[in-house]
Order: structure tokens, then sequence, then C-alpha cells
């Protein structure tokens, strides 16, 4: 049994604490009101009302939605401060690999090992145990918090330095943006052809051009609604992708051509 520290019991957060508990691991989750302290411990988990009892654990994961609150947390606040030396602090959140730079910089002074560990997926897959991790730091590190992660992850792909967890992950999230504008661009096609958007998103997926894009399209029906339905995460990462590339004298080349489109549909 591992002791795991947890912040950010929101959309994503909740149901990976829920696996944990199941998983057999002690849990400590940040609750900032009565009402959620009472949720986390009707999962089984134990509440805490201060960032000093979360952290007092084996390893603590941060799952909060931006980079600005990791910062918040692991860098303006005392999290660091009360972990033991020895332990691991994992950052599920979406964001820029220098912030992971910054936190493992920080977190070294306090003989604690730092994993930025991106999701690709969302809360279905965490309830199936069937969530993409992609990690990025020391194997070591990753191999003392595995099991936990197991709970809900599966696979957990080691992507080498830190840092390069959020690299493939923001790269992964331009190409499927990419690939929504592609799906937009088809239906666009079809219509100066003839041929009606149900009926594409009815076939497509049953052939070549399919990918998990256009499988999503299919299922909500249109690439309008498709879009609405990801964009407040989509668009987040592709705003982070693109300034990354940009500091680092990268680009996205035609994947930003696509993605335009796909931000028009």
């Amino acid at each position: 049994m591992t002791r795991i520290g947890f912040v950010g019991a929101g959309r994503m957060g909740a149901p990976m604490i829920e696996r944990l508990v199941a998983g057999g691991h002690e849990v400590r989750a940040l609750g900032r009101s009565p009402e959620r302290l009472a949720e986390l411990s009707d999962t089984g988990a134990h509440g805490c009302a201060t960032i000093a009892e979360v952290a007092d654990a084996d390893a603590v994961f941060v799952c909060v939605f931006t980079d600005d609150q990791v910062r918040e947390v692991c860098l303006d606040g005392p999290l660091l401060e009360h972990m033991r030396a020895g332990a691991t602090l994992l950052l599920h959140t979406t964001g820029s690999p220098s912030t992971a730079e910054a936190v493992a910089e920080r977190a070294a002074a306090r003989g604690v090992a730092v994993l930025d560990a991106p999701v690709s997926g969302g809360p279905h897959d965490i309830a199936a145990g069937t969530l993409t991790l992609f990690v990025g730091g020391d194997a070591e590190a990753l191999d003392r918090v595995e099991s936990a992660l197991a709970s809900y992850a599966n696979p957990i792909l080691h992507v080498g330095a830190l840092g390069n967890g959020q690299r493939v992950k923001l790269i992964n999230n331009a190409l499927f943006a990419a690939q929504i504008g592609l799906v937009a661009e088809a239906v666009r096609l079809g219509d100066q052809l003839g041929v009606p958007e149900s009926a594409l998103l009815q076939a497509l997926p049953h052939a070549s051009g399919a990918s998990r894009a256009l499988s999503g399209v299919a299922a909500r029906g249109s690439v309008a609604a498709f879009a609405a339905a990801v964009s407040g995460f989509v668009s987040k990462d592709v705003t982070v992708v693109r300034k990354v590339a940009a500091e680092l004298g990268g680009d996205l080349g035609v994947l930003d051509d696509a993605i335009d489109a796909a931000q028009q549909a």
C-alpha cells in the first residue's frame, strides 16, 4: 500500500481518487469546503483541509486544470516545504515543460523527485483503468509510483527526461486538433460534392481514413458538436503547444493550418 497525497479532486481527479482507494492505497486528498471533504470521505479517501496534511505521503499527485494552478500549488504554495525527502511529486496537468523543470529544480533541494505525467483520455477511461499516461522523468521514481498509477492508467508510457511527458502530450493534442480540422475539411468537400455530413460520418469511420477524432465526431453527429464538446480542453493545450514550439524554435507546420480549420468548425 502506498500513501498518496492528491491535489485536484475535480472532473479527472475525483475518479482517480476512487480508483486509488479501490486499489488499496491510502489517499489524502485536498478539499477546500466541508461539502468537498464529505464527498472525499464518501470515497474512502481521507479529506484534508490543508496542504500540510496532503503532503504527508509517499507521493503527491497534482491534477489541477491549468499550468498557472500547478505553479500556484507547487512553486507559490507550501506543498514542497511539507513533502518528505525521498517522496515523489507527480504532475498530471498538461502545461509547459518549463513549469515541470522549475518545480523539479525547487524540489531537488528538498530531496523530492518530480515526474510530469499528463494524461490522454477522460473520466470514462479512468473508471475503466485505461487512461494513457505520458511520463517524463527518472525511471526509478516512476517505478516507485507505478503500482499506484496502474490503479487507473494503462498504458503508462515512459517517454524520457523530465518535460518530455508534456512535450509528447502537447504534440498529441496538436495532432488531435489537426485531425478534427481535417474532418471539418472533408465535410466541407462532401458538401461541395453533394454528400451530406451524416452520410460521410456513417461511412468514413469504417474506411482507411478513420481516426479517433473521426470516431468522436461521428459519435456526436457533427464536426460542430464534437468541436464544441472538446474545445475547452483542446484549445487550452493548442495555445500551450504553440507557445512552447515558438520558445524552443520549432513550428507546427501544416498542423497549424488544420488546427485553424478545427477552431473555425
